[in-house]
């Protein structure tokens, strides 16, 4: 273990040793993914599935970061990250450091993937390999189905260099004349033919070939007349990352079609071409491009594996991982649809699920925890908004959207409710990046249907993940809020794990008034009652929530800090971190991508474990425990520990206040601990190793979450998401104020006096007294009743009537507990 034998009042936390690169960080993401297609335990299709998101995820990453980089390099900018390099520096890190993972990725094509697929009858053939027949076959689609849709464009005296698109395939065809005279000619792979075009066989094999080759081996009827001397497959990313001034656009619905403009035309930044490429073409490519020997990728194998992910849709169960539908909420399930959102006014809080109760009883009798895509968007999230849509006692919906699916219908149900007399305002970003197109759309939509529309603000990105309806009520007008850590998009939320709760707080709700009447009006106030807002209170509240729980931790108390996230990158926490760790914080981050911070570090982060986990559906959910020396506060929302959430964008983090949500945050935390199958542990240096069972049971977070969904959305009365309880996960995080834990611990200064660690909270005079007055004799009478759990703070675990368990610290409020639940069986 690396560090130093400084204290901690000698060591100096703005030293760059004790920070990772973020770049390089995220590439050790990334080849974590493509480990997912390297992992012969994953079924044959998942492994293709990875192989083609490795290639999207790696495109993204050159054309956004090292596309930056460049773009710093050009601009002379020499200033030093907080890891201590400089632009160049990181820009030649990253390449090298990608070159062998493009490398792994087309030997696990060539060596394991291919020869599986072919061994399972799903052949992808090389052109060579196709039987006189198939290549009269092929030859005909090609002169029918694809030679019309080419253009040839040639470079030569009289002709300039072609303009070469963003992530096409072309073909560099190297063509000499009756005089010997030589030609350059791009052919651009066309992108709305299937790249993988099937062919005729007599028996139950599938057979493909790669459309390049079909092109390749046709070229005599697009070149007659000329001898095709050479040929190369090549693919070109551009940078992204276009400087735009908002502060000077005159509109920013301009500015941004003027983004992808630009965006089109911009600096080439990677060339990946064939290994075995004529010299002359790539050299006429490098030197046309501008560019560096660096950035050019030579490669054996095909250069792009994205639609590769055709092949999963395939009806091969054998080769696929198990289908997962998302299940409808339990809290939801006894709605009929024609009562899910129309109601008159107000119904008892106490009466569950009772007939005519609409989605919105539901949610004001208690706080709603929806987990995609173990549960439904259509039945959850799109179930809210339709339901506030036809409501006739509801008077405005607002929703924030930063991506969502080019058929929305989370937009339809905004125009359903402008039909219908409500007032509608929606925040569309524009500056969502790859998304920016389909945004403009949707805000000429709207537009067009008279919703008040506000397209982001200035020098900020709108990335809250948050609606609100105002609903008149026989009590008054009152506030629905969904508050949310993904974004309204039905796709993703099939695929992405995202969390949001559905909540009748007032105090959130007039948080979520003052956000949203920011968006329209000119400026954000500053003082909110329950969120935790971006770029004005967000930062300063997780800073104090981790300097509390140091401070809890020098003066003896528990103190405990677990939080998952997509990425942990900012310099101000991590140095938080560190310090909380240095006090004797312990620290558990889940982190499924970058993370800057060192774990592990002797004398600084000891304490610090950081854990990854990649699998099937994208872990993309944020969720925020600190243990406050035994009463815990947990949050959920949209922002990660990266300087642009905390500082550029306006995100909303929600306080959870309800125990069986915090419980169901609480098990989802500990899961991802126990997670033995698709967690990676990290180390000091920023590598990571994949955690294995060993002797243990095999755990996986994602599939005991589906099993648990699945039994809790099939079990008559079960009311919670999710079974918050799995035999192999341990029970360590409070989800209520535990008196007990409050006092420091043995061998620690009290700072509160002389109070009694050994007392147990009092029981309340009317809180029902057990059988004989006796707690044990009402635990021994139900003996199969409750349990002794795993856990630090927790004396008693009851089982439940509907098969979940609750926790008690003391056998009288475990007695009262068991007696109520079984005391008339």
């Amino acid at each position: 273990m690396p560090m130093t034998d400084e204290s901690p009042a000698d060591i100096d936390l703005a030293d760059p040793q004790y920070y990772l690169n973020r770049e390089l960080s995220e590439l050790e993401f990334q080849s974590r993914v493509l480990n997912e297609a390297l992992d012969d335990r994953n079924p044959l299709l998942e492994r293709v599935r990875f192989l083609s998101i490795f290639t999207k995820n790696l495109d993204e990453f050159f054309m956004k970061r090292v596309g930056g980089l460049k773009q710093q390099i050009d601009a002379g900018v020499t200033e030093r990250t907080t890891d201590g390099r400089t632009p160049r520096e990181q820009w030649e890190e990253a390449i090298d450091k990608a070159r062998p993972m493009f490398e792994r990725q087309a030997a696990c094509y060539r060596e394991e993937i291919r020869p599986a697929l072919a061994a399972e009858g799903i052949r992808i053939c090389d052109y060579d390999e196709l039987t006189p027949d198939q290549r009269a076959e092929m030859r005909d689609y090609f002169e029918l189905s694809v030679l019309p849709t080419l253009t040839p464009l040639s470079f030569d005296p009289a002709h300039p260099f072609p303009f070469i698109s963003n992530l096409s395939l072309s073909l560099a065809v190297v063509t000499h004349d009756d005089d010997g005279d030589q030609t350059f000619t791009r052919v651009k792979i066309p992108q709305n033919r299937p790249r993988l075009v099937e062919v005729d066989t007599d028996g139950d094999e599938v057979r493909y070939v790669l459309l390049e080759e079909v092109i390749r081996a046709n070229l005599d009827l697009l070149f007659p007349n000329v001898e095709v001397v050479d040929t190369a497959v090549f693919k070109l990313t551009r940078n992204a990352e276009v400087s735009r001034n908002e502060e000077v656009a005159e509109d920013l619905i301009d500015m941004i079609e003027e983004v992808l403009e630009q965006r089109r035309f911009a600096t080439v930044v990677r060339l990946e071409i064939e290994a075995d490429a004529p010299e002359a073409a790539r050299d006429l490519l490098v030197e046309q491009l501008g560019l560096d020997d660096r950035e050019v990728f030579e490669l054996r194998g095909p250069l792009d594996y994205r639609e590769l992910m055709d092949l999963t849709d395939l009806d091969r169960p054998d080769l696929s991982l198990a289908s997962w539908t998302p299940q409808p909420h339990p809290r939801f399930s006894d709605l009929g649809a024609a009562d899910a959102g129309i109601g008159s006014g107000a119904s008892s809080p106490e009466a569950a699920g009772e007939d005519g109760d609409t989605i919105f009883d539901e949610i004001r009798r208690k706080d709603v925890l929806l987990h995609h895509p173990y549960h439904s968007f259509g039945d959850t999230v799109q179930q809210f908004l339709d339901a506030a849509a036809n409501d006739p006692d509801v008077l405005a919906i607002k929703a924030a959207i930063y991506r969502t699916a080019s058929d929305s219908k989370v937009i339809e149900a905004l125009i359903d409710a402008a039909d219908n007399g409500k007032q509608v305002a929606a925040m569309v970003e524009l500056k969502a990046r790859f998304d920016e197109q389909n945004n403009l759309e949707w805000v000429r939509r709207l537009e067009e249907e008279g919703i008040h529309v506000a397209y982001g603000t200035i020098g900020l990105k709108t990335h809250t993940k948050t609606a609100l309806v105002v609903r008149e009520e026989e009590d008054g007008v009152r506030l629905y809020s969904h508050v949310a850590t993904g974004n309204y998009h039905s796709g993703t939320a099939k695929g992405y794990v995202d969390l949001g709760v559905l909540t009748a707080d007032r105090d959130i709700g007039q948080d979520l008034v003052k956000v949203f009447n920011f968006f329209t009006g000119p400026s954000l106030d500053e003082e909110f009652r329950k969120l935790l807002i971006a770029p004005v209170t967000m930062r300063n509240e997780f800073t104090k929530c981790i300097r509390r729980e140091a401070e809890h931790a020098r003066a003896g108390r528990d103190a405990r800090i677990v939080a998952k996230m997509n990425a942990l990158e900012d310099p101000g926490i991590v140095e938080e971190l560190y310090e909380a760790s240095m006090a004797g914080v312990d620290i558990d981050l889940l982190v499924r991508d970058i993370c800057r911070l060192r774990p592990g570090l002797e004398g600084v982060s000891e304490t610090v474990t950081v854990r990854s986990v990649v699998d099937r559906f994208l872990e993309h959910s944020r969720i925020f425990y600190f243990e406050n020396a035994g009463d815990p506060d947990y949050y959920i929302g949209s922002a990660d520990w990266m300087t642009r959430n905390l500082d550029k964008r306006v995100e909303a983090i929600a306080p959870v206040e309800d125990p069986d949500i915090r419980e169901q945050l609480r098990f989802v935390l500990e899961l991802g601990f126990a997670d033995n199958r698709k967690a990676w542990e990290m180390h000091a240096d920023g590598t990571y190793d994949q955690r294995a069972p060993g002797d243990d049971h095999e755990i996986s977070m994602q599939k005991i979450l589906m099993d648990q969904t699945l039994a809790a959305s099939n079990t008559p009365g079960v009311h919670r998401g999710i079974s918050a309880s799995h035999p192999d996960v341990p029970e360590t995080l409070l989800v209520e104020s535990d008196p007990s834990v409050m006092a420091p611990r043995d061998g620690a200064e009290s700072q509160d006096g002389d109070e009694d660690e050994s007392a147990e909270p009092v029981v309340e005079a009317d809180a029902g007294a057990p059988t004989n007055g006796d707690p044990q004799y009402v635990l021994d009478s139900y003996p199969e009743k409750w349990y002794v759990p795993s856990s630090r703070h927790y004396e008693f675990a009851v089982r439940t009537p509907d098969g979940d368990r609750d926790y008690r610290k003391t056998a009288e409020a475990a007695a009262r507990l068991v007696e109520k639940y079984y005391g008339e069986e």
